[in-house]
């Protein structure tokens, strides 16, 4: 399992509230020698001209998020460039999961999907000190979008019952059906 990972890149996405940060955090720790590369971390490196995103994205917002996931995926590569496994959370929905896989070049590349239920989502939000949801952007929209509009790539984990624990022992048992770009 260990061999397998190193030097790897893992993308792990969902909506917001799916626990991507928290498992990503623990998939990397269970690693010999991993890095949580944070696509969030990037947005908020903007400080002045940030373009929130919502559902009638501007082009402003879009370029913003497009340049986040292209940092991401550079970052991801020089760490696996150097021998580091990079487990990088961030939410990539829609036809930008597809754009995103094909940005690194780090081989081998997996995607994980967390994909609990919108009922789920809207208790992890309650229960969460920030908050992500509310204005233009409701649970239930952003669930639509993920399993609407996002293909069907790597492995889709509904999480609804799972501790994060549980999530990456799930992840960690089912890599072949995550891996979406062979070494």
């Amino acid at each position: 399992m260990d061999t397998e990972l190193r030097s790897a890149l893992v993308l792990i996405t969902g909506v917001m509230a799916a626990g991507k940060s928290t498992v990503a955090e623990l998939l990397a720790r269970r690693l010999p020698r991993a890095a949580h590369v944070r696509g969030d971390v990037f947005r908020r490196m903007v400080v002045s001209g940030r373009e929130e995103l919502t559902p009638e994205a501007t082009p402003g917002a879009r370029s913003q998020l497009e340049l986040r996931h292209r940092l991401s995926a550079l970052v991801a590569d020089e760490y696996a460039r150097h021998g580091w496994t990079a487990v990088v959370q961030d939410i990539v929905l829609g036809e930008d999961l597809s754009r995103y896989v094909a940005r690194p070049r780090t081989r081998p590349l997996y995607v994980v999907v967390l994909a609990p239920t919108a009922t789920a989502v809207r208790s992890r939000e309650d229960g969460r000190p920030k908050t992500g949801y509310g204005g233009a952007w409701t649970v239930e929209a952003l669930d639509r979008a993920l399993r609407e509009d996002t293909p069907r790539i790597g492995l889709w984990l509904d999480t609804t019952e799972q501790t994060p624990e549980e999530t990456v022992e799930a992840i960690l048992g089912n890599l072949p059906a995550a891996l979406v770009r062979e070494p």
